[in-house]
């Protein structure tokens, strides 16, 4: 990735404004997780409710633990699936903000995307919220161009690529003492 473009990325993440990033499953609108002034700017781009926690979007399995208990068998998928299409929702550590994924139930969802340019991005910011970049009830996108006809300047920052996926991830629930596929995707565990 250009160094200029991911300079620009990264000052916009701090300045709690949006970044269009590439991911393996659908391009994807992110902003900082701890700025709740910026998770607002998600919701009102996309025209989408607030109540619906956002995946948060890790460069590797580190920095997942500094945000998510894993167990055992969350240990096991992460290994085997990441990076890649499997969003985990994991309970949060103390440590986390309340408004960080679900408050009430405590939890969290966490994926590492298979896209060069998604985990360079992600190792040089930190954890991001993401979510899929489209006008709520509407088909995702899968280009920053695509993106950037939705949102024109609500995005800072498009982070060039593709998302070669073309659909999302599955989500798995493993806070309850069964796993719980939230939603069916690529991945099949």
């Amino acid at each position: 990735m250009d160094t200029e473009i991911l300079s620009s990325a990264l000052a916009a993440v701090t300045r709690g404004e949006l970044v269009g990033i590439p991911t393996d499953t659908l391009y994807g609108i992110a902003a900082d997780p701890f700025n709740p002034d910026a998770l607002d700017r998600i919701f009102i781009a996309k025209g989408r409710p607030g109540i619906k926690p956002l995946a948060i979007l890790v460069a590797d399995l580190e920095q997942a633990l500094e945000l998510g208990a894993f167990g055992d068998r969350g240990l096991e998928l992460a290994e085997e699936h990441w990076p890649g299409a499997l969003t985990l929702v994991v309970p949060k550590l103390k440590s986390v903000p309340e408004w960080i994924g679900d408050p009430d139930r405590r939890t969290l969802g966490l994926r590492c995307p298979k896209h060069p340019v998604a985990l360079e991005f992600l190792r040089a910011s930190g954890p991001l919220a993401v979510t899929s970049a489209n006008i709520s009830g509407r088909p995702a996108v899968l280009t920053a161009e695509g993106a950037r006809n939705l949102f024109g300047d609500d995005v800072a920052v498009y982070l060039d690529g593709e998302a070669v996926g073309g659909s999302a991830s599955t989500i798995i629930d493993l806070t309850k003492p069964a796993e719980w596929v939230l939603r069916d995707g690529p991945v099949t565990p």
